[in-house]
């Protein structure tokens, strides 16, 4: 059995469904103490939802002043969903078909352990090594995601220490490892909209004021708006309604209100403020009574092609063979935090098709591919 699927093994089997960690960050900074980074807890959260996260760093020849390479990644995984749908218990690592199954195989275990494995024997190698290499995981990225990279990187940030380049293990490829790189996230802002009326009988709507009669013209123009055009990067922002509710139920009488949740997906070509004033205009002007509550998720990020994606794609090249694609569909990921202190950084990681599902896998053949990926990433950076 390989390093990289002994190691994906050991930390699936740990059931750290968010926020926990269950020992694997424990795991992995032994590791890394073996061979000389310095690793660093930090817990964050209350007592409820206690969150574990790793900064561990080996700092190379050049010193502080040197050019840092992080990975990063997370250690907790999603819920199970029903235990008797699953074909083998999700936490006991089992192989079918050249397949290990397990929650958190693919999303993102396999990844972790690739890194670690990686960089194992890139320091043993290298022990002299010119550039510096960090990982940070946290316990935090499937929850809230209040308590884990976010407050890593405030720190960070605090301390002076400076970041170059990052890769997130995400599970990017698609159809073959390799195939694809995340090199930025589009924003999320969700919005919910209270539109105020009078209730009253359906028969005598004279003396009543219906909300969503109200609110449609209003809606018919943001649906109909281009809020703008993306770039080469980024597909134009996109408004979409997810959900919408008034009445009391009966059939007789005209809601005295209707609440309406929507979500932005928006590109750098957009600003939350930018598109908060638009929609703001939209309601003002068609004279609505209303109370708009936002919820920014996330901020977009993006890292044009260049040193760090030209290094990723050169190593997925030698290893895999292909020609890797930039892209920048999906959610958001914790990318957006390490964005905001790191000029560059790109997710990559094995096929996401099962990730969150019952019966989770990652293709055993993937993970040693993909740990020397990671490993000559860290030859052309760091060396």
């Amino acid at each position: 059995m390989s390093a990289t699927l002994q190691l994906t093994e050991q930390l699936v089997s740990r059931r750290s469904v968010t926020p926990a960690d269950e020992g694997c960050q424990q795991l992995i900074a032994e590791r890394l103490g073996a061979i000389g980074f310095d690793c660093e807890f930090i817990e964050s959260g209350p007592a409820d939802f206690r969150v574990s996260n790793l900064w561990a760093r080996r700092t190379g020849r050049e010193g502080p002043a040197g050019k840092l390479l992080v990975f990063a990644g997370h250690t907790d995984v999603v819920p199970t969903g029903p235990l008797d749908q699953w074909t083998s218990d999700p936490f006991v690592p089992t192989h079918r078909d050249g397949r290990l199954y397990g929650r958190g195989a693919s999303d993102m275990k396999g990844s972790i352990a690739a890194m670690v494995v990686a960089i194992e024997e890139f320091v043993a190698a290298r022990p002299d090594h010119a550039g510096s290499i960090a990982l940070l995981i946290t316990s935090d990225e499937e929850g809230p995601a209040n308590d884990g990279t976010v407050i890593v990187c405030e720190r960070l940030k605090a301390r002076g220490e400076r970041l170059d380049w990052c890769i997130v293990g995400e599970p990017t490829s698609v159809n073959a490892l390799g195939d694809t790189i995340k090199n930025g996230r589009r924003g999320s802002l969700s919005g919910r909209l209270t539109v105020k009326g009078i209730q009253g009988h359906i028969a005598y709507p004279h003396l009543a004021s219906n909300p969503v009669h109200r609110f449609a013209p209003a809606l018919a123009e943001l649906v109909a708006v281009e809020w703008d055009r993306g770039n080469e990067y980024f597909p134009p922002t996109s408004w979409q309604v997810s959900n919408v509710r008034a009445g009391t139920g009966a059939t007789n009488v005209i809601p005295g209100e209707l609440v309406v949740d929507f979500n932005f997906r928006y590109s750098t070509e957009s600003t939350p403020d930018g598109l908060k004033a638009r929609v703001h205009e939209v309601l003002e002007r068609h004279g609505l009574d209303y109370r708009l509550d936002w919820t920014l998720g996330g901020l977009p990020f993006l890292t044009p092609a260049g040193t760090l994606s030209g290094a990723l794609s050169q190593a997925i090249e030698a290893e895999c063979g292909l020609q890797t694609e930039l892209s920048t569909t999906g959610g958001t990921s914790d990318g957006r935090f390490i964005a905001q202190i790191c000029p560059q950084v790109v997710e990559f990681g094995p096929t996401n098709a099962t990730i969150h599902k019952v019966d989770e896998h990652v293709e055993v053949a993937q993970l040693d591919p993909l740990k020397n990926i990671y490993r000559r990433t860290l030859e052309a950076l760091v060396t």
